[in-house]
C-alpha cells in the first residue's frame, strides 16, 4: 500500500522538562502543549527523602540540573524548563537565577523554571497581592511566601494540606475547598502551587467561582516555556493563557464617565445582559 500521499511526520519543536523522581502528571503538562510541540521529559535521581525543604534542595542541586540537561541534548530542545516549584523557590530568586544559569550552561539553551515562570505570569496578569494554595507543610510553605515576598508579592490568604508524600493522588474536589479557604481577601490572583498538584480542569471552574485569575504550578510552567518560543499554550477559557478571560470587576469610582448608569462592578464597557454578549459562565469553558 502506498501512504506516500500522507506526507510527514510533520517537524517538531521541542520543550526539554526536567521534574522529580517523583513526578507524576506528565499527562497534564501535555494538555497545555499544541500539536506541533513535544514534551522531552527527564527526572532527576531517586532520593529516600519525603516532601520538604531537604528533597526540594536535593532535587535542585546544580550538577543534577546539569546532568539532567545534558542527557535532553540529544533531542535539542528549544528550551528547557524544570518543573518543580519547591526545588525552584527553596534558595529564593537568586537561587532561581542560578539554576537558570546552570541549566542554560548545560545545555546552551534557554532555561527557566516554574517558580521563575510564576513571576513572569504574575507580571503579565498585573497581580502583586495573591491567594496561595499549596499542598506542602508548614515550612515548605512558609518557604513559598518568603519567595514572593522577596519578589514584592503580597500573600492575602493561605491554605495547604500539610502532606508529604502523593500529592498526585490528591482529588480536585480538595484542591477547590482550599482555593475557597484561600481566597478571604481582594487578592489581584489565585495561584495553586506543587507540579505533581492536578489542576488542569479545575482553573476554569474556580476563575468562574472566584472573579480572579487562578493559576498552577504546570500552567504557568508551560506558559513560559511555550511563551519563550515564541509560541502560546493551549487550553480551555483561563486567564492566564486566554486574553478574553481576564476581566475584572471595577468599582464604580473607576468606571469611565462616558459610561453613563453602568452598574457597580460591571466590567468596563459592559453593557446591559439583553443588549451584549453572555457572562463568563454562560460562555464554553465555564461551567
Amino acid at each position: 500500500m502506498d501512504v506516500s500521499f500522507l506526507g510527514g511526520p510533520h517537524p517538531q519543536r521541542g520543550v526539554g522538562i526536567v521534574a522529580p523522581f517523583d513526578f507524576a502528571l506528565d499527562r497534564e503538562l501535555w494538555r497545555w502543549v499544541p500539536d506541533e510541540v513535544s514534551l522531552h521529559l527527564t527526572r532527576t535521581p531517586f532520593v529516600p527523602v519525603e516532601v520538604s525543604l531537604d528533597l526540594a534542595r536535593l532535587v535542585s542541586e546544580h550538577e543534577t540540573l546539569g546532568e539532567a540537561v545534558r542527557a535532553l541534548n540529544a533531542v535539542h530542545p528549544e528550551v528547557v524548563a524544570y518543573a518543580c516549584t519547591s526545588g525552584s523557590f527553596v534558595g529564593g530568586i537568586a537561587g532561581e537565577r542560578a539554576m537558570c544559569e546552570a541549566m542554560t550552561r548545560a545545555g546552551e539553551v534557554q532555561s527557566l523554571t516554574t517558580s521563575g515562570a510564576l513571576l513572569e505570569a504574575l507580571q503579565e496578569l498585573g497581580a502583586r497581592r495573591i491567594a496561595l494554595v499549596t499542598p506542602y507543610t508548614v515550612s515548605v510553605t512558609q518557604a513559598l511566601e518568603e519567595y514572593l515576598a522577596e519578589a514584592g508579592i503580597e500573600i492575602i490568604g493561605t491554605s495547604s494540606l500539610g502532606l508529604t508524600r502523593h500529592i498526585w493522588k490528591v482529588p480536585y474536589r480538595d484542591v477547590v475547598d482550599m482555593a475557597r479557604e484561600a481566597v478571604r481577601g481582594a487578592a489581584d490572583a489565585l495561584f495553586i502551587s506543587c507540579t505533581n498538584l492536578p489542576t488542569y480542569d479545575v482553573i476554569p471552574q474556580l476563575e468562574a467561582e472566584l472573579r480572579i485569575p487562578v493559576i498552577s504550578a504546570n500552567q504557568v510552567t508551560m506558559w513560559a516555556a511555550l511563551r519563550h518560543m515564541g509560541t502560546r499554550a493551549v487550553g480551555p477559557y483561563q486567564a492566564l493563557i486566554d486574553h478574553s478571560a481576564r476581566q475584572r470587576p471595577v468599582t464604580p469610582e473607576a468606571l469611565p464617565e462616558s459610561l453613563p448608569g453602568a452598574m457597580p462592578g460591571a466590567m468596563p464597557g459592559s453593557v446591559p445582559e439583553s443588549q451584549g454578549p453572555a457572562l463568563p459562565e454562560e460562555q464554553e469553558g465555564w461551567a
